[in-house]
């Protein structure tokens, strides 16, 4: 057990010499990063060398730059900087300067000296986590030329600079973060230039254009103009809750064992998204109504309620923000508008998720122990971190319950805790302190208070269980470390519990979120709620992510599935905004979860704004963007009709207390975790450990394939795709693609243009290059049989300048023939997304199949066949 210092050195070596062999055969890639024109390596659609731009101010004050690179053809870029903050002007050209480097001409212009400035430049970060082992560390190259990392006969990377740079240097002595700065102490005004040459050496290296000129180029101003109809849906789903209208009506949702189930005992389903911060206290009265029909009809059946108390939105839950001394009571005015959303959404059959702390701001007059320590300067402090340690904020945070639970709704007559349309709730958003907060609280923090009150508990567990309390202090390892912080979390979590469970609380509950790269030593204090949750990210590329290399978000949300605990995912998206392939996100998403068979999906998010007009485009406001809501309509129907088979094989990752508490080990390091959900289904084991007597390990199910060594791969080392267990779901990295092929959804997703795509009664021929195309039957019968066919597209789309709406999207060009009855007749979403009749000649029937023809001139995101 980790208590008595063992570990396994003989598996981990094992581990790390797998996991070495199969990165040294992985190709990699060097391209040029499209906003700000430098190189960047990347592998197995993960990055292996990532580049950033970095500029502080006097007093390290940090100095936003904006950026913007425009390629001009064979793999040469040209690049206009701008440092506002610090009068600061640049210019780049990027070209090829031989078969392996690059050389960039980079001229700054300084308008005027600005003394004390701490500078800035480039910052490049090494992804040694997965590629030290083969390529060791980087090393600096000597008088500030530069930096180079990889093995003599190997591959190899290098950086040089003439002239030199003012600094390059490890930051703070971290081998994967190099800093190269242009200024360093001071910027003096006038020119500085540098010739950067970035060369590379070694098998499988190749030189890529960037993903924008893999789509063909940057949004063009001349495609058509998208203005999402705020008010309505150009399909009707809503046939989907009309055995939960009201919800609710099926009595309050339960937990049995690893699945969520009506009261009557048959599994639920939720498909949701969030509503959020000024959405839900500014929006009209009329307009919450409306949006609650437009959910129900685009599929939804879950909303989760969120950053109803952040200091950031005003007003909140507490009311205005001006003249406010404490956050004590709850606003009467604010309450109702809340109870009017649960309301409205109710009578549509939708299920709300509630939290009970996000990002509230306590203030002085909460009369918080160690209030001046925590509020750094600031005349607000955030609880996160030192609500595990301090009695004060637990009550605080105990009275919130009481008033926001305990209250009647007077809009349906029950309190929330007594309201059996709201599914579940979270006690707190994003707060761990297993990974993320608890270096907060040790001695060397500055927070003097709260660090006396966090050693006394390490003391007091390391005397409880004869450990070293040095260990147990040493909270940024893993090791001893993590059997205490789970401990000191989990008290925290059954005292919470305990007051909700006093309040007359019967939904389910979960404790926080795992999040934020949490490794699975996270775990075991979230399991004292009655489910566990989890948020997860992605970035552009998900279905490229090779999971024997590299994680994508999917895989960060099956790491959290633990075995006879439902698993709920309150968080999902892919971010920068507009990642131009966001829309192949949504079925990839519900795909997975149906065959994972996890309980509800809440996509972040519908909206943080007001409904008024169409609104402005943004990652949280998925209710306008014309990319992700046709795909996250269809993503609801094959999810909540159980379009996907449940896997028929179960993978039990159980490494064992040793290997679980002692290393890190996540979605991003662990293969076993990713891999097996390519086949099957993942579950992780719990162990029991003698230090966490609350700790219930359940077993694994009868028949499951264990999985102990994190680097055992279900996959063949050469694998560039896998096909599910069930033969329906299938992904292919090296292609980039997804499809799903089940009786009522053919569907493909990612770089689909090209080539034809054949799939059971449907065949795509397109020419636009990244697409998601979705065949669905809306009747009881397959595809090819059905008499009204629901077909969902999602391309590229772009803000207008300066972040505006109407989008401008991608038009899909090509066709895309459906096996199907004679006799259907063929409609599309026109203008404001209204369903009209598709223009004569448009679509043909022959041979027993309708060919769409798409010109690449018009928008169409969905049609129908009926």
């Amino acid at each position: 057990m980790p208590g008595k210092h063992k570990t396994k050195v003989g598996l981990w070596l094992a581990c790390l010499l797998a996991a070495a062999a199969a990165h040294a055969q992985a190709p990699q890639q060097v391209t040029v990063h499209e906003q700000l024109g430098m190189p960047t390596v990347q592998a197995a659609g993960a990055t292996v060398v990532a580049t950033e731009m970095a500029m502080w101010g006097p007093h390290w004050k940090w100095a936003g730059m904006q950026a913007q690179t425009l390629p001009q053809g064979n793999h040469t870029y040209h690049t206009l900087g701008q440092v506002r903050d610090l009068g600061l002007n640049w210019a780049s050209a990027v070209a090829p300067a031989g078969p392996n480097s690059l050389r960039m001409l980079i001229n700054l212009q300084a308008q005027a000296d600005v003394p004390g400035a701490v500078g800035g430049g480039m910052v490049f970060k090494f992804d040694l986590a997965n590629w030290g082992a083969t390529m060791g560390n980087p090393v600096l190259l000597p008088g500030n030329a530069g930096w180079q990392w990889g093995k003599p006969g190997g591959r190899q990377f290098t950086l040089r600079a003439e002239p030199a740079l003012a600094a390059v240097y490890f930051e703070r002595n971290n081998p994967a973060e190099v800093r190269a700065f242009f200024y360093k102490g001071h910027i003096a005004a006038g020119e500085r230039r540098h010739t950067l040459t970035f060369s590379w050496t070694g098998p499988e290296v190749t030189l890529q254009p960037t993903r924008t000129e893999r789509l063909g180029g940057p949004p063009l101003a001349s495609w058509p103009k998208h203005a999402v109809e705020p008010g309505t849906a150009p399909i009707d789903l809503g046939f989907l809750n009309q055995a939960d209208k009201p919800a609710g009506q099926r009595g309050p949702v339960r937990v049995h064992g690893d699945a969520l189930v009506w009261a009557d005992g048959t599994p639920a389903r939720f498909w949701g998204t969030n509503i959020t911060a000024f959405a839900l206290f500014n929006t009209p009265r009329e307009l919450v109504r409306q949006q609650a029909r437009r959910l129900a009809a685009l599929g939804y059946n879950l909303v989760r309620l969120h950053h109803h108390d952040s200091h950031w939105v005003n007003p909140n839950v507490f009311g205005r923000r001006e003249g406010a001394t404490h956050t004590q009571t709850l606003n009467g005015e604010a309450l109702d508008r809340l109870d009017h959303w649960v309301k409205a959404l109710k009578d549509e059959g939708i299920y709300v998720w509630l939290d009970l702390h996000v990002q509230r701001a306590l203030l002085a007059g909460d009369n918080i122990y160690g209030f001046d320590e925590i509020r750094k300067g600031k005349d607000q402090a955030d609880l996160k971190g030192y609500n595990y340690v301090n009695p004060t904020m637990q009550r605080a945070m105990q009275r919130f319950a009481e008033q926001y639970l305990a209250r009647v709704n007077t809009h349906t007559g029950l309190p929330y805790n007594r309201e059996a349309a709201v599914l579940g709730l979270q006690i707190t958003n994003e707060n761990d302190i297993t990974h993320h907060f608890g270096n907060a609280l040790l001695p060397d923090k500055g927070v003097p208070l709260h660090s006396r009150i966090f050693t006394n508990e390490a003391h007091a567990f390391a005397r409880q269980h004869k450990l070293p309390t040095d260990r147990v202090m040493r909270t940024w390892e893993h090791g001893l470390s993590k059997l205490f912080l789970n401990d000191l979390e989990q008290r925290f979590n059954t005292q919470m519990l305990d007051h909700l469970r006093g309040l007359g609380l019967n939904q389910p509950v979960s404790t926080t979120s795992t999040w934020g790269a949490n490794p699975i030593s996270s775990l075991p204090a979230l399991t004292t709620g009655d489910l566990i949750d989890v948020h997860s990210y992605g970035g552009a590329g998900q279905l490229e992510k090779n999971p024997l290399l590299a994680a994508n978000a999917v895989h960060w949300m099956g790491a959290g599935q633990v075995v006879g605990k439902p698993l709920t995912v309150s968080e999902w998206n892919a971010e920068p905004f507009p990642l131009p392939d966001r829309h192949a996100l949504p079925l990839y998403v519900a795909a997975k979860a149906s065959h994972q068979g996890w309980d509800a999906l809440m996509h972040y998010a519908y909206s943080q704004e007001p409904f008024r007009g169409t609104g402005s485009p943004s990652n949280w406001h998925g209710w306008n963007d014309p990319s992700l809501l046709p795909m996250l309509s269809a993503a609801a129907l094959l999810y909540r009709e159980q379009h996907v088979k449940p896997a028929t094989t179960t993978y039990v990752f159980d490494p064992g207390a040793e290997v679980f508490f002692n290393q890190a080990i996540s979605a991003g390091n662990a293969p076993a975790l990713r891999t097996a959900m390519e086949k099957g289904r993942l579950l992780v084991a719990i162990p029991a450990t003698p230090q966490l007597p609350w700790l219930q390990r359940t077993e694994p199910p009868a028949g499951a394939t264990v999985l102990r060594d994190p680097a055992q791969s279900v996959l063949p080392p050469n694998a560039t795709g896998a096909t599910t267990d069930t033969g329906e779901l299938t992904r292919d990295w090296a292609q980039g693609t997804y499809t799903i092929n089940t009786p009522k959804t053919r569907a493909a997703l990612g770089w689909i243009g090209g080539k034809a795509v054949n799939l059971p009664d449907v065949t795509l021929n397109l020419v636009t290059k990244n697409a998601s195309v979705a065949v669905q039957s809306l009747t009881d019968q397959p595809v090819g049989q059905s008499r009204h066919l629901l077909v969902s597209i999602g391309t590229r789309s772009q803000p207008q300048p300066g972040n505006k709406t109407p989008f401008v999207v991608e038009p899909l060009q090509g066709t895309i023939q459906i096996k199907a009855p004679p006799g259907l007749t063929a409609h599309r979403n026109g203008p404001m997304n209204r369903i009209v009749p598709w223009d004569a000649g448009a679509v043909q029937y022959a041979n027993g199949a309708y060919t769409l023809q798409l010109d690449g001139k018009q928008s169409v995101q969905w049609v129908e066949l009926k």
